[in-house]
C-alpha cells in the first residue's frame, strides 16, 4: 500500500473555510480555435482525448477520503468508480454569444461549489461563442474548476499545461499510478501521528521562526523598511460581505508593451503589472466619486515552490503592496509601486518561507468555520478590510498551445474572492500576450466589465508615459 497523500493545513484550510457565499475553488476560462484540431472538432473526440491524457495526470482522479476518528487533516486517495462523464460538461451560448453571454455563463459555474465525494474539479466546453460553429473550424471557450485544496497559483497552472500540448496531434502520454486506496483506521492512525507530532514541531521550529519574524519586522518598521501592514487598507465598494453569487470579466493586452514601459523606466514585469491594475482601480473609483485618500493595498499571493521543503500543493507564502492609487501621474505611480515592492519582498524574503504552512497545520475546521461565519456576519469586514483585493501574477509559456489539439488563444485565470476581499485580478502572461482574469460579486461590482475595459486605457497610459 502507498503513503498516504494527507492535506496540509494550508490545502485543509481551503476546506475549512469555504461557506456556500464563499466556494474555494480557482478557475480558468480558455478560449480555443477549432481549427486546428486534425480532422476537426467533435464533442465526443474532445471527450477521448481528455479522458486519455487523465489517465497521466494523477491528480485529476483523486478524491477527499476521512474518518471520523481523524484527528489530522484529510487524505487524497483514488476514486475507484472515477468516470470521466462526471466532471465533464457541455453547453451551448445563447445568441448572439459575445462577451455578455459568457461571462454570465462563466459567473454561473464559477459559484457553484464543487461535489467533494468526488475529484474537485470540473470542466465545462461552452459552444457557440460569437455564434460560430465550432464543428466548422469557430471557436470553443472552455472552463475548468479545480478547488484550491488541490492546486495554488503554479500547481493549477502546471496541470493547465499539462492537459495542452506543443504540436496539436501530440500523443498521449503513458498512464501514471495514481494515490491508491487506504481505510479509516490507517487515516486516524496517521492522523494521530501527526498530531502527537506538532508540540515537538511548533517548540522546535515554528515558535522560533515566529519570534525571529516578529523582531525582524519591528526592526524594520523602526527603520521605515517593512511592507505595509493588513487592516490598514481603506475602504472601498469590494470590500464587504460577499453573497454566493459570482461575475467575471476579461482582458487581453500585448505583452510587448508591458515589456516596453518594464524597460523604459527599469523596472519589473510584476511592477508593471501592478501599475497597471492601481491605474485601472483608480479610474473607476474616481468616476464614481468612491476614490480613497489613502492607497490601495493588495495582498500578492507569492510562490515557494523553490524555498519550501513541506508537504503539500499549495506552497505559498504573501505580501502586502501598496498601489499608490492617491498618485495622478502614471510614471509617478509605477516608481512608487517598484520601491513599495521592492520592500515588501525583501521583508516577504525575510519572513521564513514555510511559515504560513507551518502554522496552518494547526488549523482545525470548527474553528476556521466559525471564524469565517463571525467575520462574514459583523461589519468588520466594511469597516477593517484586511486588504482591498488580491493581484496574482503567474507567467505562461511563450509559445503556442494546444488544448486537446485546439490551439489555445485566450486563458483567462479566476481565483476565489474573501468577505472583506470581493475582487480577485489574475493576470497571466501567454504566447506574447497579457491575459487579465477578473472575478467579484454582483452586489458589489454590477458593472465589472467597466473595470475590464480600463485595462485597453490603462495599457496606453503607461506606453504614453514611457515614450
Amino acid at each position: 500500500m502507498q503513503n498516504l497523500q494527507r492535506l496540509s493545513g494550508l490545502d485543509a484550510s481551503f476546506l475549512y473555510l469555504e461557506t456556500p457565499s464563499q466556494p474555494l475553488h480557482v478557475c480558468s476560462i480558455l478560449e480555443i480555435d477549432t481549427s486546428t484540431i486534425p480532422g476537426g472538432y467533435t464533442f465526443e473526440k474532445l471527450r477521448e482525448s481528455l479522458a486519455q491524457r487523465i489517465k497521466a495526470m494523477p491528480s485529476f482522479r483523486e478524491k477527499l477520503a476521512n474518518s471520523f476518528l481523524n484527528l489530522d487533516h484529510p487524505v487524497w486517495v483514488d476514486d475507484e468508480h472515477f468516470d470521466v462523464d462526471r466532471h465533464l460538461h457541455r453547453i451551448g451560448l445563447p445568441a448572439p454569444g459575445g462577451r455578455a453571454e459568457i461571462s454570465e455563463i462563466c459567473g454561473h459555474l464559477a459559484s457553484l461549489p464543487l461535489d467533494r465525494s468526488r475529484p474537485l474539479w470540473e470542466t465545462w466546453v461552452i459552444e457557440g461563442l460569437d455564434g460560430t460553429d465550432p464543428r466548422k473550424g469557430g471557436r470553443l471557450a472552455i472552463m475548468t474548476k479545480i478547488h484550491h485544496a488541490a492546486v495554488d497559483g503554479v500547481t493549477g497552472a502546471d496541470l493547465m499545461s499539462q492537459l495542452c500540448t506543443l504540436e496539436p496531434d501530440a500523443p498521449a502520454p503513458e498512464p501514471v499510478e495514481g494515490a491508491g486506496t487506504t481505510n479509516q483506521v490507517r487515516i486516524a492512525l496517521g492522523g494521530l501521528a501527526r498530531v502527537a507530532a506538532r508540540p515537538l514541531n511548533l517548540a522546535a521550529n515554528v515558535l522560533p521562526s515566529t519570534i525571529n519574524t516578529v523582531f525582524e519586522t519591528v526592526r524594520r518598521v523602526a527603520t521605515g523598511r517593512a511592507m505595509t501592514a493588513p487592516f490598514t487598507a481603506p475602504h472601498t465598494p469590494f470590500n464587504a460581505s460577499i453573497t454566493g453569487q459570482r461575475n467575471v470579466a476579461f482582458a487581453q493586452l500585448d505583452l510587448e508593451d508591458i515589456k516596453l514601459v518594464k524597460n523604459h523606466f527599469g523596472v519589473k514585469v510584476n511592477d508593471v503589472v501592478m501599475a497597471l491594475v492601481a491605474g485601472v482601480l483608480r479610474k473607476y473609483l474616481q468616476d464614481r466619486d468612491e476614490l480613497p485618500e489613502s492607497s490601495l493595498v493588495a495582498m500578492v499571493p507569492i510562490s515557494v515552490h523553490d524555498r519550501s521543503d513541506r508537504p503539500g500543493r499549495n506552497q505559498v507564502s504573501g505580501m502586502f503592496s501598496k498601489l499608490e492609487t492617491q498618485i495622478e501621474d502614471p510614471a509617478e505611480r509605477l516608481a512608487a509601486i517598484a520601491e513599495a515592492n521592492n520592500t515588501a519582498k525583501e521583508h516577504s524574503s525575510a519572513i521564513g518561507a514555510t511559515l504560513l504552512q507551518d502554522w496552518s497545520q494547526f488549523a482545525a475546521p470548527a474553528i476556521f468555520g466559525l471564524a469565517m461565519r463571525l467575520y462574514s456576519s459583523s461589519r468588520l469586514t466594511e469597516a477593517r478590510p484586511v486588504h482591498n483585493l488580491v493581484i496574482s501574477n503567474v507567467p505562461g509559456p511563450q509559445m503556442p498551445l494546444y488544448f486537446l489539439g485546439g490551439e489555445v488563444i485566450g486563458m483567462y485565470p479566476l481565483g476565489p474572492i474573501f468577505h472583506g476581499s470581493g475582487l480577485n485580478i489574475t493576470v497571466m502572461s501567454l504566447n506574447g500576450t497579457l491575459n487579465v482574469g477578473l472575478i467579484s460579486c454582483p452586489e458589489l461590482l454590477p458593472d465589472l466589465w467597466d473595470m475590464a475595459d480600463g485595462f485597453a486605457v490603462g495599457m496606453k497610459e503607461l506606453v504614453a508615459a514611457a515614450s
